[in-house]
């Protein structure tokens, strides 16, 4: 088994899908903290959030034109509000994701490639989980490489959120800007801009963002659904341990934080990013806002 997983590695490495890379992470682990604020509508109390993430990334090559990619996270939010709340009314909110990705990334010429891959979700409070609780989804990227030292993807992101559609146009840039400058990402939903100050140590900025929904199930409030969104950046400083092992913290700022609350029958017609068209929902209760956050992460780096 261990012999099958270093070839598969290996190969992986050496496809011509990541020479534009210089590196991948292929297991991280994390765990965050937004710091205790004043927060909630209507009801204002004292909220807190805690939140943990894992990540694998596993590769299949078949060939130097064909890979099929596999990637699964599990994803965790904990929100507790000090204030007396109404029983209908989470409190504290207990989610749970999984969110996987899966499909083929096909070679169609020295500098082309697409990527299509589907990518189901699991989001739940934990009670009475069941398919009500599925999410489907789907990614398609065409990949462009202009330069050796640049290479970039355009597409979308489609998912069936509990509040209805959710279509996100994709770029991703991967350019290595000289020796010291980098920056990688798929906009709007991550970025980073990276300084390597020596073989041991990366500093720069680091953007999230990403809305997500999770249907309720316990009995008090059983249909609703709570919507997720915010917008993370940060200031990061990743430090190897040793071998392919690093560290990583990011301190900065959750802008336009929310754990909304919602009916079931409130839905919208569609939202495009950041932009939502038919809203007229009225939340129950809103959790958190805009405050510091701080993050410690465990990243397993394997360089190409």
């Amino acid at each position: 088994m261990k012999t099958f997983i270093t070839c598969v590695l290996i190969g992986f490495t050496m496809h011509s899908f990541l020479q534009a890379q210089s590196s991948l992470d292929m297991a991280t682990f994390s765990g965050r903290i937004g710091f205790a604020q004043q927060a909630g509508e209507p009801i204002a109390g004292n909220s807190t959030e805690y939140g943990a993430l894992a990540n694998i990334k596993i590769p299949v090559v078949f060939s130097n034109k064909l890979i099929w990619y596999n990637e699964l996270s599990y994803v965790y939010s904990y929100v507790y509000n000090q204030a007396d709340l109404p029983i209908s009314i989470a409190n504290p909110l207990q989610l749970h994701g999984l969110i996987l990705q899966t499909g083929v990334i096909k070679s169609l010429g020295e500098s082309t490639k697409i990527q299509l891959l589907l990518a189901p979700r699991f989001m739940s409070d934990g009670y009475r989980p069941n398919y009500q609780n599925v999410q489907w989804g789907a990614m398609a990227l065409f990949e462009k490489k202009y330069k050796e030292s640049l290479t970039m993807r355009y597409g979308f992101l489609y998912n069936t959120e509990e509040f209805g559609p959710s279509l996100t146009p994709l770029v991703y840039v991967n350019w290595q800007i000289n020796e010291k400058w980098s920056m990688v990402g798929l906009v709007p939903i991550t970025f980073k801009l990276s300084y390597q100050v020596h073989r041991n140590l990366v500093v720069g900025f680091s953007h999230f963002a990403l809305i997500t929904s999770y249907r309720l199930g316990h009995p008090n409030y059983q249909d609703d659904y709570i919507e997720r969104s915010s917008i993370d950046l940060t200031l990061f400083a990743r430090h190897r341990l040793w071998g392919n092992l690093h560290i990583e913290g990011r301190m900065g700022m959750a802008v336009d934080r929310y754990y909304e609350q919602y009916s079931r029958d409130q839905q919208l017609g569609l939202k495009l990013t950041l932009l939502s068209f038919g809203d007229n929902r009225v939340p129950f209760n809103t959790h958190m806002k805009t405050g510091p956050i701080a993050n410690i992460r465990l990243v397993y780096n394997l360089p190409l």
